[in-house]
């Protein structure tokens, strides 16, 4: 591919990957004008998408979810705890984000990534702000017992887009949940009915089987990275290196507006610029809610 303006043809004497390492930006512009990523993708497509559920035998629910090579395992554990004073009707959703080595070059092993609590925060003000789970489904006995819900996301492979990837991971594992089926034994105490025991219920049922939560006003997201009057959908982590500005738009799945999210780099140029992501968004929200719902239609025919 010729590239203008370069010296005695550079493009020529150097060959593409070893111009790709030393000219990100200029190697990723000659593609934008032709509106192509070196990957082939157009400017406003995402990459395949995949969720698997069930991807963690020991969870109580759990999901494998991929974007292009970016790839989140989220899995939840259920705990009883004592509910607080005041949501004494309410349990609690605890998300904890983690960036082991072997997801990213990046990653050092023994050094925490600075971006795990960025997400951690904003994967928990996301589900919070969005509605999506009715925190009393996880009351057990008001102002005595309710459900505690732990959700870890492992990041395995840090390709771009992390919040999107680890968003969708959460929601699928959160759509696959089951809550356990508990009772009171003779002490009074909140006791989980277990394979062990037979499922058999001690005393009085609080709850008398498995159960799924209700999830409502699902949020999913989309980032976008913005060059000039380019934009570009789910970038790949060499994209989101090289480009000026990042911009993650979350939706939900009546298509408001949940969030938007924009961690520095320069002042957006012109305002169209949001109007066009927050589009994008919508188009992408609709078809991961199909993938979602394929992924749980796939669970009930197995």
């Amino acid at each position: 591919m010729g590239l203008p303006d370069a010296p005695g043809d550079l493009s020529s004497e150097v060959d593409v990957e070893a111009f790709r390492r030393l000219f990100p930006l200029r190697f990723y512009e000659r593609h934008l004008t032709e509106s192509i990523r070196p990957d082939g993708r157009p400017l406003g497509r995402a990459r395949d998408t995949t969720i698997a559920l069930g991807a963690v035998a020991s969870a109580e629910g759990s999901a494998l979810a991929k974007i292009g090579s970016t790839t989140m395992l989220a899995a939840i554990k259920m705990e009883v705890m004592t509910p607080s004073m005041d949501s004494p009707d309410q349990g609690c959703i605890a998300i904890d984000f983690h960036m082991p080595p072997i997801c990213s070059p990046i990653v050092r092993p023994g050094r925490p990534a600075e971006i795990a609590p960025v997400v951690s925060k904003q994967l928990s003000d996301t589900i919070s702000s969005s509605g999506m789970i009715n925190l009393k489904e996880l009351s057990l006995v008001s102002g005595k017992a309710a459900w505690m819900a732990y959700l870890d996301i492992y990041c395995l492979d840090a390709d771009g887009a992390l919040f999107d990837a680890a968003l969708l991971s959460a929601v699928a594992a959160f759509s696959h949940l089951q809550i356990p089926a508990v009772s009171l034994n003779d002490d009074g105490i909140i006791v989980v009915v277990s394979e062990e025991n037979g499922g058999k219920l001690e005393k009085d049922a609080v709850n008398k089987e498995r159960m799924k939560l209700t999830l409502k006003s699902i949020p999913f997201s989309l980032t976008c990275v913005l060059h000039k009057n380019y934009i570009l959908a789910d970038p790949t982590a060499e994209e989101e290196s090289i480009m000026e500005t990042v911009v993650t738009v979350v939706l939900d799945s009546s298509s408001q507006l949940v969030s938007l999210y924009k961690p520095g780099g320069p002042v957006l140029a012109y305002t169209s610029a949001i109007q066009d992501c927050v589009a994008l968004t919508r188009q992408r929200m609709k078809e991961l809610q199909k993938i979602l719902d394929e992924a749980n239609s796939g669970m009930e025919v197995d």
